[in-house]
């Protein structure tokens, strides 16, 4: 595996993610209409499930939709890669602004791992300088813990985030925004949690979570992986954690713990990249489909001594990043885990077996 750091003409593509019914359409309706959104494409599934505000969208043709503020909307219905060539193709051509960002919205019902999947591998995206800048989900604060309770989808959106928009906070108690926000804290701890009331929120906010920011095209390692938060905020024992909200008929009372764990490996001393490399193939063959999000910086006892980010969605990874100076003085290997029904231990134990076998072998050469 080979990285180098991005250029600064990269385009930071967010992913919007959430239920059916928390709130996506009308975060989008609120983002559209702020002029500091000019220079920003939104990809949209399906412009008639959408809905968007019919006094600021005008649609030009079958595949695309102006904004009046100058964003562009388009509806995937065909290939997202397509989609994003056609964009490509626009602006070459000056038919739309150069763009600064793009936002996917994915449906209500959508496993959003394929779009990550094909933002982080695929080679044309990543040439012509599209690259993932991070996962927003929206969660109904209303609704929110039965939804967790009774779609794996939900829980996976979730647990991929970023960014956390806690919606319809205004009609819900605050005591049951409280247990949601308790809850979605232990599914994962690491991101950024706040509230959208109406719809409402800065796209400061919105588009500061991810690895790629967008004041001078810069990274924020320490903010987008906050692996210090999964140290303080370890996953409960799902056999210790019990719903407490009220039962409806029909719906079981599943345990707070689900299948998801969020975790944190850290190792002091700089690793092998090699044998690093060799672990992380092992784990995406073995559990592939239960590695939710990887996302981490690695110390690279290999020269040039640089620090290296590492970001998965399942089995695919996105090339590594190697970037010229470490974001801070902590300069600690950090990796951080968003898994289904894997426990850190069973991850630490293959890690020892590598690190054992790299002592062995540099004891040998010498």
């Amino acid at each position: 595996m080979e990285g180098s750091l991005p250029g600064r003409e990269k385009i930071p593509v967010t992913v919007l993610t959430g239920f059916l019914g928390s709130g996506k359409t009308t975060i989008l309706n609120e983002l559209i209409k702020n002029q500091a959104l000019r220079q920003t494409a939104v990809v949209i599934n399906e412009f008639g499930e959408i809905g968007l505000d019919h006094e600021l969208v005008q649609k030009s043709d079958e595949n695309f939709v102006l904004v009046r503020n100058g964003c562009v909307c388009c509806t995937v219905r065909g290939d997202l890669i397509s989609t994003l060539r056609d964009l490509t193709v626009r602006q070459q051509r000056r038919q739309v602004e150069k763009l600064e960002r793009v936002v996917i919205e994915t449906t209500g019902l959508a496993d959003p791992a394929p779009i990550l999947h094909t933002l982080m591998n695929d080679q044309s995206l990543l040439a012509e300088g599209y690259a993932l800048g991070a996962v927003v989900a929206t969660i109904d604060a209303v609704n929110g813990l039965r939804t967790l309770d009774n779609h794996q989808e939900a829980l996976k959106q979730a647990g991929i985030a970023d960014l956390l928009l806690l919606t319809k906070t205004d009609l819900a108690s605050p005591g049951d925004v409280s247990v949601l926000q308790e809850r979605i804290t232990a599914i994962n701890p690491g991101a950024k949690m706040l509230h959208a009331v109406h719809g409402a929120v800065s796209p400061a906010e919105f588009f500061a979570s991810g690895l790629y920011r967008l004041d001078g095209k810069t990274f924020e390692v320490r903010s987008w992986l906050n692996a210090e938060a999964y140290v303080s905020h370890p996953h409960p024992h799902a056999a210790d954690h019990e719903h407490t909200h009220a039962a409806t008929p029909g719906l079981d009372r599943n345990r707070h713990g689900d299948a998801i764990r969020a975790f944190c490996v850290i190792r002091e001393e700089p690793i092998s990249w090699s044998g690093f490399c060799k672990w992380l193939d092992l784990i995406s063959a073995m559990r592939g489909n239960d590695l939710l999000r990887v996302k981490g910086i690695v110390n690279v006892n290999e020269e040039p001594a640089r620090p290296v980010v590492i970001h998965g969605v399942q089995h695919i990874f996105h090339p590594p990043l190697r970037l010229e100076a470490w974001p801070s003085d902590d300069h600690r290997t950090r990796i951080v885990f968003i898994t289904r029904n894997i426990d850190q231990e069973a991850i630490e134990e293959t890690l020892r077996v590598f690190e054992r076998r790299d002592r062995k072998r540099r004891m040998q050469a010498t």
